[in-house]
């Protein structure tokens, strides 16, 4: 049969970042298995921006952006054969890039790239490329297959007979206005996006406008203009999560700076000599200090760490059986879940500290495990927090042990007052200066092993989430608004080596922490931005320069890009929405989709039949999307950015009418 009258499928994929890559790399999957195809498949892939890379992880940003995440546990394919396209970064730093053209810079961080370390973004933006560049090769090569990229932003998505109908325009010179084009299945990976500010940031906007000041809104780290930041003058920077420590990094290294290692003692480890090029840094968040430094571990989750309370299988079992007379049951957080993980953080801490030589003040190490373990696995109703008081009175007795409070470490300083800046910048050096110490000492740390237990409750919690059996309102009133906070501050932070960084900064007085709970404004006789903390006895800051060092809000109602306005706008698709036990209905923060892979659903609540969602727009239906994936096996809970992927390419292939025998027998491998 002729390619002329082959039947035909065409595919768009809007957004070429880790996710786009992902069904790409799905699809190469599917060409290697499956030789030949009865149907010609079109796959057109739209990005204004580098496919594979994307936007944010592009390899021409700055070295000095590092990642969160070690290298062990990111990627957008599953480890494999290393013939086949499409490695995992492991695979991809083990093979010194595996022929992808690197400059001299990025081979020598690549070889210098270990398990446990946190390599630049850049370079996490070369394996996406590689992984992009040899997944086309391999569809290129397929007889059935074609693979067209786009340099363009697609503007509108529109139902048009029984495929969609996309606008976009053209990037670059080369812009000849509008151009459309019609596909049976539309694959929506679009990433960040941009967002509105809310009232308050408008408001500091326009007050900066007026008065000639510098207002930087929530962005991607590398769109900021750094060069707004002057030698010598204050700045205040608001949010000190992974974008703070981004800036402070581009404006101290990226500046000349250097941190010469002057001692192997955590919170000591540097000594900033500067160019003299460094703006001054006044720094606020709410909790008053940054993320916590993360443990010194080669795995994200080490295998060392397990959850003998917090039994998932259990509660899944438990859900699926309350359902068969009530369809709404579904889990709590703090009824069923909490009071579980608690037990497993709290196990971890103390059967560590009771391990050490610092717990050898214990008389019998063995006989006090036995009676924290006793607490802990009575039994209780459903919910109890008897037990929670009867172990705190029990570690009472032995001095030596302090009480560990857990969700006081997302309060480090609740209600305390400092009666001057210096006494605060000073509690604020000592707080890090623990947190290089603990974290230093990895999984030999009782905090750090509890802190790595917390996050390992945390990915069994997404999965939860995902499977639809925690209740909607708990997931939003408790697992978001105070258990997150209290993980993500404690387990999403930057290297252990960035804390140490801002500890040598503060002490060059270059980094300045204006304390918990800070308030914001703008003076209008001065022209200036203005911060202060309720907490810290101190004269109130001024700069001329604020950035929010954050990224846009994560929100569909709140994003601005003209695809997204578009698809609200003509009920193409709608928010996700909730009713809370009042039974008010409640807006959700991303797409309202369905089933497993996730279709948009339209404003009339019915479900496309070839619109998938893939990635941070899922936030109604996951909790804390991420971009990447742990290397391995698709059917692990945290690869599950790769079984979305995976699930939206097998579905294509069935409406595509592939042999999908052939096609299962080789996926989640």
């Amino acid at each position: 049969m002729s390619e002329e009258t082959q039947p035909q499928y065409n595919i768009a994929i809007i957004g070429a970042g880790p996710r786009g890559t992902s069904v790409i790399e799905r699809l190469a999957k599917l060409a290697i298995k499956v030789p030949e195809l009865a149907t010609m498949v079109r796959v057109t892939v739209f990005d204004p921006y580098r496919p594979g890379s994307g936007h944010v992880w592009s390899p021409k940003q700055s070295p000095h952006f590092l990642m969160n995440t070690p290298a062990s546990f990111p990627t957008v394919a599953p480890e494999r054969v290393v013939t086949e396209p499409g490695l995992s970064f492991q695979q991809f730093v083990d093979n010194h890039g595996d022929g992808h053209p690197l400059d001299e810079r990025e081979a020598a961080t690549l070889r210098n790239t270990r398990r446990g370390t946190y390599p630049p973004r850049a370079i996490y933006g070369c394996y996406l490329e590689h992984v992009y560049d040899s997944c086309v090769q391999v569809l290129d090569a397929h007889p059935n297959i074609v693979v067209n990229y786009v340099p363009a932003e697609v503007i509108a998505v529109r139902p048009q007979g029984i495929g969609y109908q996309l606008e976009y325009e053209v990037s670059g010179p080369a812009n000849h206005g509008t151009e459309q084009v019609t596909v049976d299945t539309v694959v929506l990976a679009l990433g960040h996006q941009s967002s509105e500010l809310n009232p308050w940031q408008k408001q500091l906007q326009r007050a900066a406008e007026q008065a000639e000041a510098i207002y930087l809104p929530p962005a991607v780290p590398a769109d900021v203009d750094y060069s707004n930041f002057h030698a010598g003058e204050p700045a205040l920077l608001r949010g000190m999560g992974l974008n703070f420590f981004d800036a402070m990094a581009e404006l101290t290294l990226g500046r000349g700076g250097i941190f010469k290692e002057v001692s192997d003692q955590p919170g000591q480890r540097f000594e900033y000599i500067a160019s003299g090029q460094e703006p001054q840094l006044i720094a606020a968040s709410r909790r008053g200090t940054p993320y916590w430094g993360k443990p010194v571990v080669d795995e994200f989750i080490p295998a060392e760490i397990s959850l003998r309370f917090f039994h998932a299988e259990d509660l899944i079992i438990k859900v699926v059986e309350a359902r068969r007379s009530n369809p709404e049951a579904a889990l709590s957080f703090s009824r069923h879940i909490w009071p579980q993980l608690h037990r497993d953080i709290l196990w971890a801490y103390y059967s560590q500290c009771a391990s050490i030589e610092a717990a050898n003040t214990i008389e019998d190490p063995t006989a006090f495990l036995v009676g924290v373990e006793d607490i802990l696995e009575a039994e209780h109703h459903e919910g109890n927090q008897v037990w929670l008081s009867e172990l705190r009175t029990y570690i009472e007795q032995f001095p030596h042990l302090s009480w560990l409070d857990i969700p006081s470490l997302a309060r480090p300083f609740d209600q305390i007052g400092f009666g001057s800046h210096e006494e605060y910048q000073q509690t604020v050096r000592e707080y890090l200066a623990g947190n290089a110490r603990h974290s230093a000492g990895g999984l030999s740390d009782p905090l750090s092993r509890a802190i790595m237990t917390m996050n390992a409750g945390r990915m069994v919690i997404k999965d939860l989430v995902t499977k639809g059996i925690l209740d909607e309102q708990s997931r939003i009133e408790e697992v978001q608004a105070h258990f997150e906070p209290l993980v993500e501050g404690l387990s999403s932070g930057p290297p252990l080596e960035r804390i140490e960084q801002l500890l040598a900064l503060s002490r060059a007085s270059l980094v300045h922490f204006i304390g918990p709970e800070p308030e914001f404004g703008f003076n209008d006789l001065s022209g200036k931005f203005t911060a202060s903390s309720p907490w810290v006895d101190t004269d109130v800051y001024e700069a001329k320069v604020l950035c929010e060092a954050m990224m846009p809000a994560n929100r569909v109602l709140q994003n601005n890009t003209a695809l997204i306005t578009q698809l609200l706008a003509e009920k193409v698709a709608r928010a996700h929405t909730w009713r809370n036990a009042e039974g008010e209905r409640m807006t959700g923060s991303g797409f309202d989709v369905v089933g497993e892979p996730y279709r948009l659903i339209n404003g009339e609540g019915l479900a496309h039949r070839g619109v998938f969602v893939l990635g941070l727009q899922l936030s109604s239906a996951q909790w804390g999307t991420a971009i990447a994936a742990q290397a391995g096996d698709t059917t692990d809970p945290a690869a599950q950015t790769l079984r979305d992927a995976e699930q939206i390419v097998i579905e294509i292939a069935r409406m595509a009418g592939v042999n999908l025998e052939e096609l299962l027998a080789g996926s989640a491998k």
